[in-house]
């Protein structure tokens, strides 16, 4: 077990520093089993923050923290189910394949789609912010320059002292 059970029952009584805790020490172990089941490194994070986003909103549900190893792996194995689902239901073609009327519609398709995908983003950075919004100054601080920036937690050590 890479956590405490005193932490997991911290994150599920609302204490975001725990659940932050809890993120980092599984985050390579499920980037490693999302890109071992869905095969195309470029969604690897996509998925990944799913897992996290549906952890974030679902840890209340986990009855006991022994279980929580098991319960996280069948959370990220689901999301790539969900991930391959979709990924399924959409044919890729070649331009060269199709008609000009095709290609007209596959354009107006794809402007839906562009739309329908920003508002995606919208939601889940609105979802970050507001998980961001609810750490500390310093949290916050740490994770952008974790997630965002790369650091390494050497580095972070050394630019917090």
């Amino acid at each position: 077990m890479l956590v405490e059970f005193e932490l997991i029952a911290k994150a599920q009584g609302g204490d975001a520093a725990a659940f932050n805790q809890i993120v980092t020490a599984y985050r390579r172990r499920i980037l490693g089993t999302i890109s071992r089941l869905i095969g195309r490194p470029e969604d690897v994070e996509d998925v990944a923050q799913e897992v996290f986003i549906r952890l974030y909103f679902s840890l209340e549900q986990l009855r006991t923290p022994e279980v929580f190893e098991p319960w996280l792996y069948r959370l990220t194995v689901n999301a790539c189910y969900d991930y391959l689902r979709k990924s399924r239901r959409r044919l890729e073609f070649r331009m060269a394949d199709l008609s000009d009327q095709q290609v007209m519609m596959a354009d107006a398709a794809a402007g839906t789609r562009v739309q329908d995908d920003d508002s995606e983003k919208r939601r889940v950075r609105d979802t970050v912010n507001n998980l961001l919004g609810s750490v500390s100054e310093d949290d916050r601080i740490l994770l952008t320059l974790k997630e965002v920036e790369g650091l390494s937690l050497k580095e972070l050590e050394k630019s917090t002292t």
